[in-house]
C-alpha cells in the first residue's frame, strides 16, 4: 500500500483535474500580467507595525492581475474571482508580498476543507451535469462556507482590473516597537471605483479583454489603489477566513499605490510566486490555517511549472 500523497500536493493533484493540466501556467490564476509602481504610506500604520513599507518612505511594487481560474483559456467575460497580487521591494533587498482577490470572505477555513470543495467541484466536471451535487453536498457538510459562495454568486465582469475591489481575505498581525500585537485585514480600494459590465457589454467585449483594456487604460494615466486595514478587536476570529468582522470596526488609511505601466519582462514575472507567507519584520502570520497551505501548493506548482509540466 502507498503512502498518501501529503495535502499540499492532493490540492494541486485535483485542482489540474478540475482546470486542466496547462504546462507553464500556475495551477490558480493562470492567466496574468505584471505591472510596475510606486507605494506610498500614509504613516498611520507606524502605531502598530515597524514593516518598512508601511511606515517609511515610498517603495517600488510590482503587481500582478489575474483571473482566478487555473484554466488560462477561461473568457474575462465569464463571472469570477480576479486577483491582486503585489509585491514590494525594500530598500534592504528584500521582498514582502500581500495577495488580494475581490471577494468579501474565503469560500473555506481550513486545508481539509479546501481539498474537500476542490474534490467535489471536480466530481461535479467528471459527472456532466448542471445540477452541482457534489458541490451541494460539500455546502451541506461546511454551512460557513455558503455566504461566501453566496457572494461569489454576485461578481458579476469587472469593466477593469482597475475598477474592483481587492482583500487579502486572511487574518495577519502586525507588531510594534514595543511589541504589541494587532490582527489586521487588508483591501484595496480603487480610486476609479467599483465598475461592473452589464449584459450588453459584456456581450460586445473580447474574450479576453482584461489585461489589454487595463494596458490601454494607463496609457492615459496612473491606475491607483488605496490600501485600507481593518482593526480587530480581540474577540474578532483570526483563525477563520469565511467569517467576516463587524462594520464598525476601527480602519486605517494605510497608503496609496500608483500603478504606471507593465513591467519590461513578462516572462521573468510569469515565473515569480507571490506568496502570503513571504512577511516582514512587524507582520506576522495569524493562527489562520490558509496561506500555509497556500505556501506549500504554490511550491508544487511552482517545481511543475518551473519543469514544463
Amino acid at each position: 500500500m502507498t503512502a498518501e500523497s501529503p495535502l499540499p500536493v492532493q490540492v494541486v493533484d485535483t485542482m489540474e483535474h478540475l482546470d486542466g493540466r496547462h504546462p507553464g501556467y500556475r495551477r490558480a490564476h493562470a492567466r496574468g500580467a505584471c505591472f510596475t509602481g510606486t507605494f506610498t504610506p500614509t504613516g498611520e500604520a507606524a502605531k502598530y507595525t515597524t514593516a518598512a513599507h508601511l511606515t517609511g518612505g515610498p517603495v517600488s511594487a510590482t503587481v500582478r492581475y489575474s483571473n482566478g481560474s487555473g484554466n488560462p483559456a477561461v473568457p474575462d467575460t465569464q463571472p469570477g474571482g480576479r486577483g491582486m497580487a503585489t509585491k514590494f521591494h525594500l530598500a534592504d533587498g528584500t521582498a514582502t508580498d500581500l495577495i488580494g482577490v475581490n471577494l468579501p470572505r474565503f469560500l473555506v477555513a481550513t486545508p481539509e476543507q479546501f481539498l474537500d470543495l476542490v474534490r467535489a467541484l471536480a466530481a461535479d466536471k467528471d459527472a456532466g451535469t448542471d445540477d452541482k451535487a457534489n458541490l451541494q453536498a460539500f455546502l451541506a457538510r461546511n454551512p460557513g462556507s455558503v455566504p461566501a459562495f453566496q457572494a461569489a454568486a454576485d461578481l458579476g465582469v469587472p469593466a477593469s482590473f482597475g475598477t474592483t475591489y481587492y482583500k487579502a481575505l486572511h487574518a495577519f498581525v502586525w507588531v510594534n516597537a514595543d511589541g504589541d500585537r494587532q490582527a489586521v485585514r487588508y483591501r484595496w480600494e480603487p480610486a476609479l471605483g467599483v465598475q461592473k459590465l452589464d449584459a450588453d457589454q459584456i456581450a460586445n467585449e473580447d474574450e479576453q479583454f482584461l489585461l489589454g483594456e487595463f494596458a490601454d487604460r494607463l496609457k492615459g494615466g496612473p491606475i491607483s489603489f488605496t490600501l485600507f486595514v481593518t482593526l480587530a478587536d480581540p474577540s474578532d476570529p483570526t483563525n477563520d477566513a469565511t467569517k467576516v468582522w463587524p462594520e464598525d470596526r476601527p480602519e486605517i488609511e494605510v497608503g496609496t499605490l500608483t500603478i504606471t505601466g507593465e513591467v519590461s519582462d513578462q516572462a521573468h514575472w510569469a515565473a515569480q510566486i507571490f506568496d502570503p507567507t513571504n512577511l516582514t519584520p512587524g507582520i506576522e502570520l495569524s493562527d489562520d490555517p490558509l496561506p500555509n497551505l497556500r505556501h506549500s501548493a504554490y511550491s508544487v506548482s511552482y517545481d511543475r511549472r518551473s519543469h514544463g509540466e
